[in-house]
């Protein structure tokens, strides 16, 4: 007998929607039936979502940057089929996999510098590993990071995240923790000089609102750590795998890292995956002795479907010139959209590496438009971006996130493979969408006026 998973998901049964409310986050629901984001997508191909009547969707959020070879690349398909039809002989514990020893290799040929790979199955876990490993090389008991940070949510990583919102009703979290502002070498110095710092663990460029670094920044702060004991760890969960137009984005600016933590795009969209990339020196400082050898590991860390995904996107990467790619078509759809900034006076900047760009929005100068932005910020502060994430759904059918709680950014992370025709329609959209909200009255306002409403309610019950 089998599981007839298809007829599950197309017979008689609840709308997923009321599931998720009854069995899961019924918060979630209302999140996204009251942005509108509330769609039956039937399937994904490539960079496009469908919907059940067959309409397209231009995915620019591509699964927090999940999906890098977009959705069900055949390539990785192949792979995990033939895992699967294989009867290998997975998750012995008790033994090694050819296939993890296969992967490393290949990673590591992209990682001058870097000699060891430690699996896991999330960038979280990754980051868990970042701490575990650099408490046990350096002998030191706190970590450093920067303020606006995100490195995840188990508790670990959460007392490396920089936003009050999901530290939130879970401390006490880990100790010796301690934030410094992104781009303030003088507040990182004033840390690292204690001597007691066992990593600075950094994103590359900042996630929650694209923040990039200056351009000596990575490199002085690496500089910084090697002065003073600590290690240096570049979070490029987000950034890394040609997200912004090379391997890593640490190239961008030339940087050594003593650790690499890495997921998201390894997986190819099908199985988690996350992995450690390390000197030599730090890993054996952990597994440093026989009776040490399983210290710290994983359960599902090595499965082969995550192993052969791993491997199949690296390929994939190479073969289609996808990092190539990334980098020259983001260059052209970032420099799109800030030739709109001298035309619209929302449009503040629009910054970003390859294909992870922010867009950022402001007060304008006129008095109108700037009374209507201003009794949004009243209402929640970063109401605007959604002016525009709402709209560039409704009426383009562009899926795309607010960059931040309390951030008037627009992040867009599209898989690596978009083209020319889908430039074109970022383009046209943002530029219809900007143009709406500056006509006042307008149907973006009356969206407006109903976001600052629900802003206000939610303020009054969180009280």
């Amino acid at each position: 007998m089998t599981l007839d998973l298809a007829r599950l998901m197309s017979g008689d049964r609840p709308d997923k929607y009321d599931l998720h409310t009854r069995y899961l986050n019924a918060q979630m629901v209302r999140v996204l039936r009251t942005i509108g984001f509330d769609r039956n997508y039937v399937r994904g191909q490539n960079q496009y979502l469908y919907d059940q009547d067959g309409h397209a969707y231009l995915d620019l959020l591509s699964g927090f940057g999940t999906f890098a070879l977009g959705r069900n690349h055949p390539t990785v398909i192949a792979a995990l089929n033939e895992v699967l039809g294989g009867e290998l002989p997975g998750l012995v514990q008790l033994d090694v996999s050819i296939l993890a020893g296969l992967l490393a290799q290949r990673l590591l040929s992209y990682l001058p510098g870097l000699d060891k790979i430690f699996f896991c199955n999330s960038g979280a876990e990754a980051v868990e590993a970042g701490i575990k490993f650099a408490r046990a090389a350096t002998k030191r008991p706190r970590i450093v990071f920067c303020e606006h940070a995100f490195h995840g949510l188990t508790m670990g990583a959460l007392s490396l995240n920089g936003d009050k919102m999901f530290r939130d009703g879970f401390e006490p979290l880990l100790p010796g923790c301690v934030a410094v502002p992104f781009n303030d070498m003088a507040r990182l110095e004033e840390e690292l000089s204690r001597r007691d710092v066992a990593a600075f663990i950094v994103e590359p460029i900042q996630g929650k609102g694209v923040n990039m670094p200056s351009d000596s920044y990575l490199r002085d702060a690496a500089a910084l750590c090697r002065k003073h004991g600590t290690l240096f760890v570049a979070d490029e969960i987000q950034t890394g795998l040609g997200r912004t137009g090379r391997f890593l984005a640490i190239e961008h600016w030339g940087v050594d890292a003593d650790m690499v933590l890495m997921a998201k795009a390894l997986s190819g969209g099908f199985v988690p995956v996350g992995a450690v990339a390390a000197k030599k020196w730090i890993y054996d400082s952990l597994f440093d002795r026989m009776d040490r050898a399983v210290v710290h590991g994983s359960t599902f860390a090595k499965n082969d479907l995550a192993m052969a995904a791993g491997l199949a996107t690296l390929e994939v990467l190479e073969t289609e010139q996808l990092i190539e790619h990334a980098a020259a078509i983001g260059d052209r759809i970032t420099a799109d959209l800030q030739a709109m900034i001298p035309q619209y006076e929302f449009l503040k900047a629009v910054r970003g590496k390859g294909l992870m760009i922010g867009i950022e929005f402001g007060s304008p100068r006129s008095l109108t438009l700037k009374a209507a932005f201003a009794l949004l910020e009243q209402a929640r502060k970063g109401l605007f971006s959604q002016l525009m994430v709402i709209p560039l759904m409704r009426d383009h059918r562009i899926l795309s996130q607010v960059a931040g709680d309390n951030l008037n950014v627009v992040k867009l992370l599209p898989p690596l493979t978009i083209t020319e025709t889908d430039r074109t329609w970022i383009r046209d959209a943002f530029a219809a969408v900007i143009a709406d909200a500056e006509r006042m009255p307008g149907a973006a306002w009356d969206l407006g006026r109903t976001l600052a409403g629900n802003g206000i309610k939610a303020r009054a019950g969180a009280a």
